[in-house]
């Protein structure tokens, strides 16, 4: 995917404030400073389309962004803030859920998690709250340039064999660095063939 324009549309408090659900939306999220704001603007060649910080929790609403007039990214506040009160982090745990379950043109969830880590209980249980209500997602791995590949690697096959304890099939797993742009085009990919797919089947998301 050749990606022509990509501007902010607006920032929501909470998903009724989203825009009209009437194009297809791939929705980022991950844990604080994962790198999540980096990797957008990697993959739409735009060093500030999403703001990043080396502030923890910067991203407190649902921000969509345009790309190519055709569909929608959403950049989402991440989740298990760890300098946030906790009725703070209540708020945008309340703000995430309401979003994925009621956001009817989600087609999917890009997961983000650290490459650098062994596998993470926050994020395992965020997947698998995902699977649970039946949300399509994708494991999205950033920060591979931070490893060597051999660690990256290992990093990355620990994280599925904890999956495989639980579930029967693995969703699409993408190794990222958003310094490189490594694993951008294949996110794109996916993006590109998933919307070819909805308008062939001329599936829409406002009737």
């Amino acid at each position: 995917m050749v990606i022509k324009t990509a501007e902010f549309v607006k920032s929501s408090q909470k998903w009724q404030d989203c825009p009209e659900p009437t194009l297809p939306e791939y929705a980022f999220i991950g844990r604080s400073n994962v790198g999540k704001s980096s990797l957008i603007n990697a993959m739409m060649n735009h060093k500030d389309l999403a703001k990043t910080s080396q502030t923890p929790g910067k991203t407190q609403l649902i921000n969509h962004f345009l790309v190519n007039e055709n569909w929608f990214l959403t950049d989402l506040p991440g989740y298990g803030y760890a300098r946030v009160s906790k009725s703070l982090r209540k708020d945008f745990e309340k703000l995430i859920t309401n979003y994925i379950l009621n956001r009817q043109n989600l087609v999917n969830l890009f997961v983000l998690i650290d490459v650098r880590h062994t596998p993470q209980k926050i994020d395992l249980e965020f997947m698998q709250w995902c699977g649970e209500s039946n949300i399509p997602f994708s494991i999205v791995f950033t920060k591979a340039d931070k490893l060597k590949a051999g660690g990256a690697n290992r990093n990355v096959e620990a994280y599925k064999t904890e999956l495989l304890k639980t579930w029967e099939d693995l969703p699409n797993i993408y190794v990222t660095s958003a310094e490189k742009k490594t694993g951008t085009d294949d996110i794109l990919k996916f993006i590109s063939e998933t919307n070819q797919f909805l308008i062939k089947n001329k599936i829409r998301f406002d009737d």
